[in-house]
């Protein structure tokens, strides 16, 4: 009841515990909500102006992914304007295209593209070489339709190799479902982080600590399960929430099953618990083991292995990423609910959640001296 009328009664408890998390949610989910970006712009430089290449910008601008929105007279021009952060690419066409392509003398047609912004550089990269490919191809197909080769004949000429592309769990290459799902859960585990260690250093700060543990009869196991219950249960039901709204509302698969889901929410959240305790044990200091767990927090994002896989990171990183639970919660994630197997096989990843959730009778003693014997420095 302390604890409850507490996060009531000061708005940053509100904020981190309900507020921020809901305003992620939706800010993620709706922000890739198409499932990849859309009509990037690019240009285009033609120098050659034939009826060939202005059908390959036609092209080029009916890509999903691309659109033509300006033509430049020189190369400068065009890469000042990618510089200026006005078009991600531009694709350049040099006078003779038309005539060499006709005469099967391999013309070079050139594209240039920023990967200062990972996405939309390969993005437009693959759309740009789509279009080059295309427009040798369809000379192609008319020279050997002239000289009486069949479509078949064509076919197997043009593509020798035919390509059977299985994308596994996610066939639309929809970012929303494979990077929500990581940057959601990562965000909330840095309010609930912060939230923990805030929870135990505001005692110190604020002069309660020794009434706090007078309530539990010194018992720093009491004293800590009263203290962080109502907090547990607040985090639970948005992260039940978060997983509902994803995964019924916009419909995201989930072959796991509902039963896998809500045991990795209830791990999410002791795991995260129990390292912001642990936190504070390490260093009894509010700014000290808040700035820990954000730094911790926004760490895991990146070692979590969603944006650059694990496999390709260095060996030393790759033996610390099994000290973030996000790592742990995301391969979870991606093994049991995503692709729909038995928690056997992520059963290392469940047991590593586990030991964060027993981390804090570590430091347990060194919290309960804190409370009775530390005095607050500024």
């Amino acid at each position: 009841m302390r604890e409850g009328k507490r996060m009531v009664d000061n708005p940053i408890y509100v904020f981190c515990m309900v507020g921020f998390p809901l305003l992620v949610i939706f800010f993620f989910t709706s922000l890739m909500s198409e499932g990849q970006p859309l009509d990037m712009p690019v240009a285009v430089v033609d120098m050659d102006n034939t009826s060939t290449t202005r059908a390959l910008v036609s092209r080029l601008d009916a890509m999903q992914n691309s659109k033509v929105v300006a033509h430049y007279a020189s190369v400068a021009e065009a890469r000042r304007a990618i510089q200026e952060n006005e078009i991600y690419g531009f694709i350049y066409f040099p006078k003779g295209t038309t005539d060499e392509l006709l005469a099967s003398r391999q013309p070079k047609i050139s594209f240039y593209y920023s990967m200062a912004t990972l996405t939309g550089g390969s993005l437009i990269f693959k759309d740009m070489k789509t279009v080059s490919v295309l427009g040798s191809a369809a000379v192609g197909q008319a020279t050997m339709r002239a000289k009486g080769y069949t479509d078949d004949q064509i076919k197997a000429f043009l593509m020798p190799i035919a390509v059977d592309l299985h994308q596994i769990s996610n066939p639309w290459t929809n970012y929303n479902i494979y990077l929500s799902t990581m940057l959601v859960p990562g965000l909330i585990m840095l309010f609930i982080f912060l939230i923990t260690a805030y929870t135990l250093g505001t005692e110190i700060k604020f002069g309660t600590s020794k009434e706090w543990m007078a309530m539990a009869d010194n018992n720093i196991g009491v004293a800590l399960i009263g203290k962080l219950l109502p907090q547990t249960l607040v985090y639970l039901a948005v992260s039940l929430a978060y997983e509902a709204y994803v995964f019924c509302v916009l419909d995201w698969p989930h072959p796991g099953g509902w039963g896998v889901m809500v045991l990795l929410a209830v791990l999410q959240v002791l795991a995260s618990q129990g390292f912001g305790i642990f936190a504070y044990g390490l260093m009894p200091s509010l700014r000290m083991s808040m700035s820990v767990c954000a730094l911790w927090a926004v760490l895991s994002i990146s070692m979590a292995g969603s944006a650059f896989p694990l496999m390709a990171m260095d060996g030393s990183l790759k033996a610390l990423s099994w000290l973030f639970p996000l790592r742990h919660y995301y391969m979870i994630y991606q093994i049991c609910v995503f692709n729909g197997y038995s928690l056997l096989e992520a059963w290392f990843h469940l047991v590593a959640l586990l030991a964060f959730i027993l981390l804090p009778w570590m430091v347990v003693r060194k919290i309960k001296n804190a409370m009775l014997t530390y005095v607050y420095i500024p």
